[in-house]
């Protein structure tokens, strides 16, 4: 709800308001009005003005503050109150060393001074019927795929929290490269699975501001509508490539020196090659019902 003090007296609103349509402006191409005596502008503000963050201090995170954020994270909303995510701290450097070596193209993480997988855990949950001696008939793909949308929500609850304190993250996938080998290396039992690794630290520089497609493509009313998608996804391309262009194109050697490179051709070339396409065969090994 909007304060209902004069505007006048909110010159804090104003520049927060003013920031938050910068940032948005900066990243949907699209000026969005903000109302400065709105509540909450400082929380949106720091959303609006995300940024990953890939250059930290070499300065620790104190562990009692790293618990706390965590602690933050899992207070996030959990699908019926099942509680499927854990967070998993790698901090052993011999147990960090190893993982980070999973991710050859991410050389920049052995200098993060956090590294966190955060976990679907979906093995407590027929334990509660065997604990009962409750049937459970539940056993199927919605089991993960519940598990896998709160992790999420834990792993986004997290980077705000670090956000809020000053710190930068950088969300990983590539954990899921090879999850089998990340899976052996964390001591993963049965129907628990690595959904993201996260890096943090103390930012070193501040990040940027990544252009997303219009909110004309992403945003729906009422019902789903695509229309002119190429055209909007070109509209971008050019966008994008005006603030913040590829340094360097993706498989030259394949696909040769396009003439423009944008977000368009870019993902087009990633997806031309296959990737994990054994994740559903570790899936099954790990005990998910994929039915």
């Amino acid at each position: 709800m909007a304060n209902e003090e004069p505007i006048a007296q909110h010159p804090t609103g104003f520049k927060l308001a003013a920031r938050i349509a910068a940032s948005l402006t900066e990243r949907f191409g699209e000026r969005l009005p903000v109302d400065p005596g709105l509540a909450g502008l400082e929380e949106l503000a720091r959303i609006a003005g995300h940024r990953v963050h890939r250059d930290f201090l070499d300065q620790a995170v104190e562990p009692a503050l790293l618990r706390l954020l965590c602690a933050c994270a899992l207070s996030a909303p959990s699908k019926s109150d099942l509680q499927q995510t854990d967070i998993l701290v790698v901090q052993d450097p011999e147990q960090r060393r190893a993982v980070i070596a999973l991710m050859p193209d991410m050389p920049w993480l052995k200098d993060a001074p956090l590294l966190l997988v955060f976990l679907a855990n979906v093995g407590r949950t027929p334990q509660l019927a065997r604990m009962r001696g409750k049937s459970f008939p539940n056993d199927h793909l919605d089991l993960l795929f519940n598990a896998v949308v709160d992790s999420a929500i834990v792993l986004t609850t997290f980077m705000r929290a670090a956000a809020a304190v000053g710190l930068g993250c950088c969300p990983l996938s590539a954990i899921r490269d090879q999850a089998d080998r990340v899976s052996a290396l964390l001591g993963l039992p049965e129907r628990v699975i690595p959904v993201a690794g996260l890096c943090a630290g103390w930012p070193a520089k501040t990040g940027q501001i990544t252009p997303r497609l219009g909110l004309t493509t992403t945003l729906h009313q009422d019902r789903y509508r695509q229309e002119n998608l190429d055209g909007q996804i070109d509209a971008y391309d050019r966008r994008r490539a005006a603030r913040q262009p590829y340094r360097r194109q993706r498989a030259v050697e394949r696909w040769g020196q396009a003439e423009f490179y944008g977000w368009s051709e870019d993902k087009a070339r990633q997806y031309a090659e296959p990737l994990r396409q054994d994740f559903s065969a570790f899936l099954r090994a790990k005990g998910f019902c994929l039915d």
